[in-house]
């Protein structure tokens, strides 16, 4: 028996509920809940264990003993094998002739638009150069340099290959110069223990993080909000895949208060690509509204979101998107989710593939249809899901 499998038998034990009750509350298959209870199910997602939990009225991690991660699928870590190697190399010789600060901070501005627009092959391509001439740089190129690892940290990240990612983030924090840059690092390291599954740390992480730089509302900068803010909505995220929904609202709550301080999105000097403001903040009010599994509310919400002409990262909306696939496939709304996946496959083909969420809204849509199109086919290849 698996630990979550164990974890599981013993708290519905001591509920009292048998397995057909707790399928009845949690939505989760009478069979899936036997064969996970009997061992025969290995391979449990995350957002499985995030249902039982709820009706069980546990802290999701409560059913994790272990931290689950997807790791990178090897054709990704072939593509990036070069950007590992150069992660993995001893610290420059002192006499070699170091960069400049100007120089790499220009091939840096270059770089963001591959990051922002999903571009991963062209930027795995320039960035070992774009590493090596930030690692020689002194201390008067530091802040450059801590932008180019926070790309590297955010890339690895996205393509999930967190065994090199953490190291990397870890490097930038380490090397920040102040809490603004600083923060910009820990929100990646959350976002990064919340692909792994490791919800308790990512909450106790952005919660001290966001408690430390919490500002006078007064007189705040928009970039002290944001930073804030952005903190917020991470440890928000956390809470609420453990089931810690008091907890989440709260953060929601102070998040949304900065977002209508600050009044617009903004783009943040000491972040690559996020933005912070209420359109961020009502795309995480839906993703919140998914993860307390209220598909109706999450379509609501997404029809009225606040358009400024700032405009959240392709990976936030891509995000969003997914958000609003899922709704549509919990509803039985086959058609429209397919659809608006096909739409984030489209503009995102390099992001698609590495995303868990986008294969089990396809899982969904699958399991409620008794014929598959070719193109849908075609998306479960993409997304590696066996058929």
């Amino acid at each position: 028996m698996t630990y979550a499998g164990k974890n599981v038998k013993d708290a519905r034990k001591r509920t009292g509920l048998t397995r057909r009750e707790l399928a009845t509350h949690s939505g989760v298959p009478v069979s899936t809940i036997r064969k996970l209870e009997q061992g025969e199910c290995s391979g449990v997602r995350m957002e499985t264990l995030h249902a039982l939990a709820r009706a069980l009225r546990l802290p999701t991690m409560a059913l994790v003993t272990e931290p689950r991660e997807e790791g990178a699928h090897a054709g990704t870590r072939e593509l990036w094998a070069p950007v590992r190697a150069e992660l993995m190399r001893p610290p420059a010789p002192d006499g070699d002739a170091p960069a400049t600060p100007t120089g790499v901070a220009r091939v840096l501005a270059a770089s963001v638009p591959l990051y922002r627009d999903h571009r991963f092959t062209e930027l795995a391509a320039v960035l070992p150069s774009l590493l090596r001439d930030a690692d020689t740089l002194s201390d008067e190129g530091r802040g450059v340099r801590v932008r180019v690892l926070q790309l590297a940290a955010g890339a690895l990240t996205h393509t999930r290959q967190f065994d090199i990612a953490e190291p990397v983030v870890r490097r930038a924090l380490a090397d920040a110069q102040d809490r603004m840059e600083g923060s910009a690092s820990v929100n990646t390291l959350a976002w990064l223990r919340i692909r792994q599954g490791r919800l308790d740390e990512a909450l106790s992480l952005a919660t001290q993080w966001a408690d430390e730089m919490e500002p006078r509302m007064s007189r705040a900068t928009d970039a002290e909000l944001s930073a804030w803010g952005l903190l917020l909505l991470r440890a928000s995220g956390a809470a609420a895949r453990n089931n810690q929904t008091g907890v989440a609202s709260d953060m929601l709550r102070l998040a949304r208060s900065a977002a209508t301080a600050i009044g617009r999105e903004v783009r943040l000097e000491h972040e690559n690509v996020r933005t912070f403001g209420p359109t961020t903040v009502r795309m995480h009010t839906v993703e919140d509204a998914l993860v307390k599994d209220r598909p109706d509310s999450v379509l609501r919400l997404a029809e009225r979101m606040p358009l400024y002409s700032v405009r959240p990262s392709s990976s936030a909306r891509s995000r969003h998107g997914l958000d609003v696939a899922s709704a549509h496939a919990r509803l039985g709304q086959f058609a429209e989710a397919f659809g608006k996946l096909s739409e984030i496959q489209a503009g995102s083909p390099e992001w698609f593939p590495n995303q868990p969420f986008a294969r089990n809204t396809l899982q969904t849509i699958i399991d409620g249809r008794r014929t598959l199109t070719p193109e849908m086919r075609r998306m479960a290849d993409a997304l590696h899901l066996s058929l």
